[in-house]
């Protein structure tokens, strides 16, 4: 039993690492056109963009999306419907393009890993039957995995935040140590949006204004790191 629960932990420890090849590096989901215009620029801001981030979008639609696939991973027509929800709800293309890259780059990785399920919704995303999108490729991918609903709820908190932040550290916004701070002090914030029931799928919805504007503009910056 220890040795199974080694296991268990050791794989989602595998998959949650910013390592993983998930495609999430090349992507700073507006915080590279906050960083040009001055408006994040501190650990305090930073910390507040994050967290606009994790209340605005995770928690009300990635969090939602990436729960109901997970348990609707026997019906990919069904986690396909799912995907189309997240198409509309991300106004803006660079936001709605970072979605669907990096869950095109998950399904890819645990294509070449053997998963059956990454390479049936893989090729339903290339005859136009669906989207790929981030939230719902992780849930539909870790649950088949066998992680449960809690674990990939942690795991792409988890994930968001340390995406975020490492970006933050490359545009010199804050430093590595105050990275380690900011994901600490959300880590409340996170057990806390976990611990909330998940709403109904066509109930979700994204409101982070002032992130999605900045995704916008960033396709007209001079100066690019990152994809969006």
């Amino acid at each position: 039993m220890e040795s199974e629960k080694c296991a268990n932990l050791a794989a989602v420890l595998q998959h949650a690492d910013a390592t993983f090849p998930s495609g999430s590096v090349s992507f700073s989901w507006g915080l590279e056109s906050l960083c040009n215009q001055g408006i994040v620029k501190d650990v305090a801001t930073v910390a507040g963009f994050v967290s606009a981030h994790l209340r605005g979008r995770w928690a009300s639609l990635d969090r939602v999306m990436m729960v109901h696939a997970h348990y609707a991973a026997l019906d990919l027509n069904e986690v396909a419907w799912l995907d189309m929800l997240v198409e509309a709800q991300s106004l803006s293309t660079e936001q709605r393009m970072g979605s669907s890259r990096v869950g095109a780059a998950l399904l890819s990785t645990h294509r070449r890993l053997g998963s059956k399920v990454a390479e049936d919704y893989a090729e339903m995303i290339e005859l136009g039957k669906a989207y790929g999108h981030m939230p719902v490729v992780q849930g539909l991918i870790w649950g088949q995995c066998g992680f449960d609903s809690t674990l990939i709820q942690c795991m792409g908190a988890h994930g968001i935040c340390t995406s975020l932040l490492g970006a933050a550290v490359r545009l010199s916004a804050i430093g590595h140590i105050d990275a380690q701070i900011v994901h600490s002090n959300l880590i409340p914030l996170i057990a806390r949006i976990v611990s909330t029931p998940v709403g109904r799928p066509d109930e979700c919805h994204s409101f982070i204004p002032q992130i999605e504007i900045a995704s916008m503009k960033h396709e007209t910056d001079e100066i690019r790191l990152f994809v969006n």
